[in-house]
């Protein structure tokens, strides 16, 4: 979802002492030398808290110990094989540690916070293990962390915006606990994880230093619960499905089992969002209209209203890419007798008026139909989810100002997280949770990206494309399976979209039997339904059995 410290370096170095040079002054000592105006910043992580609890799956009591911590992160290859499992640099590093008081003059880290899940009657070194994330970029994990496969959920009214607090957080039923282990991980910056050091911002807020980030994390992580010979699967959503392609690629010596690809976009000239920027890029139209035609199928906006909804899409979905996509593709040469025929057919597709399609020439932004599906009744249309509705801010506006999906459900998982790790899990009594890093001094994403093989950064490239990263990992690793996974009523990142970029990955045809589909009568998030969440688990039970043992 939304989009959106060093630590322990206060240690003595054995060693490295140079005879003509005094020894470095003990933690103490450098502490007392310090001005009273200027304490020692304590840069030692928070420890890591370890509780036991269960949760019934199934009908199945499953028994876990949950691990809250942070790993710490250089943030390059260089520095981070200087630093130990808890953040400090290494005795044999080489280099002394930075001034206490002076920590942006440090090299950059970033201190990543994780909720691990282990099963207590399993075999940990063989047992699979799913490492999940989500987007924005620059969002928190608290999304997945309480509503999708975790031991616990936060329970919220789907389609309908909840009244206040209390929140029900809840046993999870649809945890995935019964099949694999798992990792929640908070983005550099998001949650509980924290960036420190020199150009902090720059080394970690971008597509590819974000993805470097998450590759030594993981690596930290197999070490550090010795987990190299397990079953491993990535889970990320939105953004998130990008990462994962990044990072796959980045996994090197790393075979995954299998990568979850929920709400996905992997080229950011596919989004709705925004194509009127990019003139002559006429392919976000195509496939967001789907997208449109669920969406006024749910609000029985039609014409005249399909039987169902499955086999209606189909149709949509050719007239999409045929007579749609050649008539935008046609640009001005489109004859006024051919442009009138395409819009009434919109019409019976998305239920615009055919004036307003007309006006838009056949074009119509994500941000457009959300304001204007529903105008006549003042109402807003979700993104996030199509399902969702809620008064316009302003009635004159050209697109939506908001998103109703996201004002209803964000103070629920906002509050279930922060309740949940500070008393279940016991950690972070005196820490923020930042839900995401929006509006964070510094905190603009660089979108600069380099594919496996491509042009360096900044020569050739226009939006993130990361469609060959995801062709790398496949065609580097043959077995590896993927699962493309979202809802009919996503707006934010199109179901037709995503089916449409797994088609064209640059990959030999045999491999596309490796990539499973799974979409369901929800939204980008689609486990708020819960209905979804129990297949969608069932879904994923069954792409790790048939993946764990490289079938």
């Amino acid at each position: 979802m939304k989009i959106h410290r060093l630590t322990g370096f206060l240690i003595i170095l054995a060693g490295i002492v140079n005879a003509q040079a005094p020894p470095t002054p003990p933690v103490a000592e450098v502490a007392k030398s310090a001005s009273a105006d200027a304490k020692p910043v304590d840069r030692r992580s928070p420890p890591d808290s370890t509780t036991e609890n269960s949760v019934t799956v199934g009908g199945q009591k499953i028994n876990y110990t949950a691990v809250a911590g942070t790993l710490t992160v250089g943030a390059t290859d260089t520095y981070d094989a200087m630093l130990a499992l808890d953040g400090q640099l290494l005795p044999d590093a080489g280099m002394n540690p930075p001034d206490p008081n002076k920590p942006d003059d440090a090299p950059a880290t970033a201190r990543m916070f994780y909720t691990a899940y282990f099963r207590k009657d399993a075999t940990p070194g063989t047992r699979p293990v799913v490492f999940f994330y989500n987007g924005g970029p620059g969002s928190s994990t608290m999304w997945l962390h309480m509503g999708s496969f975790g031991p616990r959920r936060v329970v919220t009214p789907d389609t309908e915006h909840k009244t206040g607090a209390p929140y029900s957080i809840v046993e999870n039923q649809y945890s995935l606990l019964d099949a694999a282990d798992l990792v929640f991980i908070d983005a550099p910056g998001a949650g509980f994880s924290r960036i420190q050091g020199k150009d902090k911002e720059k080394s970690f807020y971008g597509v590819d230093q974000d993805a470097h980030a998450f590759d030594r994390f993981i690596r930290r992580f197999l070490t550090k619960y010795d987990r190299w010979n397990s079953p491993k699967y990535l889970f990320g959503e939105s953004y998130g499905t990008p990462r994962s392609a990044v990072l796959s690629a980045l996994l090197q010596n790393v075979d995954l089992n299998g990568i979850v690809l929920l709400s996905a976009i992997l080229s950011f000239d596919n989004s709705p969002d925004g194509p009127r920027w990019n003139p002559g890029v006429d392919q976000p139209y195509a496939l967001a209209l789907p997208t449109y035609a669920a969406t006024a199928f749910y609000h029985h906006k039609l014409p005249k209203q399909p039987a169902a909804l499955e086999p209606f899409l189909r149709e949509v979905e050719d007239f999409a890419l045929g007579e749609y996509e050649s008539a935008l593709l046609a640009g001005s040469l489109l004859t006024e007798q051919r442009q009138r025929a395409i819009a009434e057919k919109l019409h019976n597709y998305t239920g615009l008026s055919v004036d307003y399609l007309l006006k838009a020439n056949l074009r119509v932004s994500g941000g457009a139909f959300s304001k204007t599906l529903q105008d006549e009744t003042g109402t807003t249309t979700g993104r996030l989810d199509t399902r969702y509705r809620g008064p316009d801010l302003n009635r004159l506006s050209e697109e939506a100002e908001y998103d109703p999906m996201s004002s209803a459900i964000a103070a629920a998982y906002t509050t279930a997280v922060n309740q949940y790790l500070r008393t279940e899990l016991k950690y972070g009594r005196d820490l923020s949770y930042k839900p995401n890093i929006y509006g964070d001094t510094g905190a603009s994403w660089d979108l600069r990206h380099q594919a496996p093989g491509g042009p360096p950064v900044g020569q050739g490239e226009g939006a993130p494309n990361t469609m060959p990263d995801l062709a790398y990992t496949m065609k580097s690793n043959p077995k590896m399976r993927v699962m493309l996974a979202g809802g009919y009523f996503d707006l934010a990142t199109p179901f037709f979209q995503g089916i449409y970029e797994m088609h064209h990955l640059p990959i030999p045809q045999a491999l596309q039997q490796n990539i499973t589909y799974k979409y369901f009568e929800s939204g980008h998030m689609v486990y708020v339904n819960e209905g979804v969440l129990k297949q969608f688990h069932d879904d994923l039970v069954k792409f790790v059995q048939d993946t764990e043992a490289g079938k």
